[in-house]
């Protein structure tokens, strides 16, 4: 059997839609291992999946695939959809624009390039106001409310964790 570049889409996307972390498949001397970081920062440990499949016959080495983020999660039926966090302020409630994953902030598509939003810029919901990289792929990230910018909480190129404050934003403004 031999698998082709659709079946390693699908088996992405299938490894994306589980809580599995890690997955490798091996074909006699080769192996396929496909790793994704945790939507949440958990202390347990997670253990690989190994799948040996001797049978299947050996394929050429994959190009490098560049996979957006995937659209985030619908609330179930179970929970209520929860609005953005707000933060109580002199001039009224600002909402905060949170990270979606564990990665790196860029205010900017490259070094050389203006930054996506200033403080007082106006954002519309959807619009992209920063990227995450994260596995080395680079991520837009939409804003999650629309308004003024009125202060920027990250700066270039730092490290940031799952639900970090990256903006505060006035709906209002």
């Amino acid at each position: 059997m031999k698998i082709d570049l659709e079946q390693i889409r699908e088996l992405l996307t299938v490894v994306s839609s589980t809580d599995v972390t890690e997955l490798t498949i091996e074909f006699g001397d080769q192996k396929i291992t496909v790793k994704k970081a945790p939507a949440v920062v958990a202390p347990a440990e997670s253990k690989p999946i190994v799948v040996k499949t001797e049978h299947l016959a050996p394929v050429a080495p994959l190009p490098k695939l560049s996979q957006p983020a995937p659209p985030p999660e619908a609330p179930t039926a179970d929970a209520p959809p929860q609005p953005p966090a707000s933060t109580e302020n002199g001039n009224g409630n600002y909402v905060e624009i949170t990270s979606p994953m564990v990665g790196t902030f860029y205010r900017s598509p490259s070094p050389d390039s203006p930054p996506f939003v200033q403080v007082g810029d106006r954002v519309s919901v959807g619009q992209t106001v920063c990227i995450i990289e994260a596995m080395k792929l680079m991520n837009d990230m939409p804003a999650e409310v629309g308004g003024k910018v009125v202060k920027i909480l990250v700066e270039n190129g730092t490290t940031i964790e799952y639900g970090q404050p990256l903006f505060l934003v006035d709906p209002k403004g």
